[in-house]
């Protein structure tokens, strides 16, 4: 495991340095979406609706929009927050355990001992234990100020964070206020039922059946040799849409500052030009192609054409390129 946060417990004096761990992971089969013409994939993009460019993930800020302005934050706006940098688990108090209501409980993280000596971890740990209490606390994660409730699981201090009160939604059933009449041999037969199936609880008794039975088909059909080629529907690599597009930008932007440099004539840009050349090749071009044979390539493409026209205004070389090339 690898821990996302770290800091230290605290309450009166006393100081537990601990690193915070998710305690949970999703056991899903990843799927992708495809088209169901020729099973490409599919992937998203974030585009920007004013200029249209597709934008990298690092360039992309945070913002508060209302029906008439909105209000951009920076990563700089939001790391002046004093508690984006609070790196303590205050304890606000300690309650019975039995006093929290499930309904409250959101994401749960492991709590490992950070200092030298665990000493004050274990001591809390065992306090807990033996008093049947639960530390409420208060912590900043991930952007958010954050209620949890430290409790103790097996050896280790189990940090579940809690929803806050507004979070919680109010049941509201018309059905629920009305009046039902439930007779004691409905209850009595209600209750027999529920004996029946009492046990005690064990979740290793429990499997998802829904992912078991996804895994079996995927293998069925990869058996069955119903399947496509990765690497043409989905490409050599897993790289984001934005940065296909990206590099396409770079290669017109490219393209086009060369067509410019070709219209303008020969001048410094050209020589720094040749000069990047040489040094990627290892050799001089120039001096080693006749003057008018085509550049060689796969097939004479018009932009090895353009570079080979510019080199021989560069060097000054009588003898045209000849056409086509």
């Amino acid at each position: 495991m690898r821990a996302i946060w770290s800091g230290a417990i605290t309450f009166g004096l006393v100081n537990v340095p601990v690193k915070l761990y998710s305690a949970t992971e999703d056991h899903d089969v990843d799927l992708h979406q495809v088209h169901d013409a020729d099973g490409g994939r599919i992937r998203y993009q974030r585009r920007c609706e004013v200029c249209g460019k597709v934008v990298e993930y690092e360039d992309i800020d945070k913002a508060y929009a209302d029906d008439e302005q909105t209000i951009v934050l920076t990563k700089k706006d939001l790391e002046s927050i004093p508690q984006e940098h609070d790196r303590d688990i205050t304890v606000v108090e300690f309650v019975p355990s039995d006093q929290l209501d499930p309904l409250l409980f959101d994401r749960s993280y492991y709590l490992e001992p950070a200092g030298k000596n665990a000493k004050a971890y274990v001591l809390l740990r065992r306090t807990l234990e033996k008093t049947d209490r639960t530390a409420v606390v208060h912590f900043a994660l991930r952007q958010k100020t954050r209620l949890a409730a430290l409790r103790v699981r097996g050896d280790a201090l189990l940090l579940q964070t809690l929803l806050w009160p507004d979070e919680i939604r109010e049941p509201d059933f018309p059905a629920l206020d009305e009046k039902t009449r439930i007779s004691a041999k409905e209850m009595q037969l209600s209750a027999a039922l529920v004996e029946s199936f009492s046990e005690d609880f064990d979740p290793s008794a429990f499997h998802d059946d829904y992912q078991e039975q996804l895994r079996t088909l995927i293998e069925a059909k990869r058996r069955a040799g119903d399947s496509l080629d990765t690497e043409e529907t989905f490409g050599r690599e897993e790289s984001s849409g934005g940065q296909v597009i990206d590099l396409m930008e770079a290669l017109k932007q490219s393209v086009e500052r060369s067509r410019a440099r070709k219209r303008g004539g020969a001048g410094k840009g050209e020589s720094g030009k040749e000069e990047t050349e040489k040094e990627k090749t290892g050799k001089d071009k120039t001096e080693k192609e006749k003057p008018g044979k085509p550049p060689s390539g796969k097939g004479g493409t018009a932009k090895q054409a353009g570079t080979a026209k510019k080199k021989s205004t560069v060097t000054r070389q009588k003898t045209p390129a000849r056409k086509g090339a």
